[in-house]
């Protein structure tokens, strides 16, 4: 499969949110093709301010996985991720952020922040 395939099925994921009265955002959490977990923007619906996308698909792989490290995965998104979204993507070793735009008002892949790749963290996206 391709960037552009999961790409697209992150874009399906926004969709859903956006029919729930969410801001459209999706995430798919992939490894060897297959995928591990997948999360829509949930904050209002849930009343969770950290029920983001990213969160809900890191969150789904690892419990499916039985571990909180997703080593070789891939995370395609719609939107740059935040700071408390990059965040878990370090703690998680998570290898690859493939996301569709920036955010330039709260992006923490570059944009406004670079915390995926930031030198002093034990791990670099």
């Amino acid at each position: 499969m391709t960037d552009e395939h999961w790409m697209q099925h992150a874009i399906t994921l926004a969709a859903r949110a956006e029919q729930q009265g969410e801001v459209p955002v999706g995430a798919v959490l992939v490894k060897n093709d297959h995928i591990l977990g997948e999360g829509w923007n949930q904050m209002i619906g849930l009343n969770d301010p950290s029920a983001h996308a990213e969160m809900q698909a890191i969150r789904a792989a690892a419990v499916n996985v039985g571990n909180y490290r997703l080593v070789d995965c891939s995370l395609y998104v719609t939107l740059e991720p935040c700071c408390m979204c990059a965040g878990v993507m370090v703690h998680s070793r998570i290898k690859r952020l493939i996301f569709g735009t920036h955010d330039a008002k709260t992006g923490a892949a570059g944009s406004v922040l670079n915390v995926v790749q930031h030198h002093q963290f034990n791990h670099q996206l």
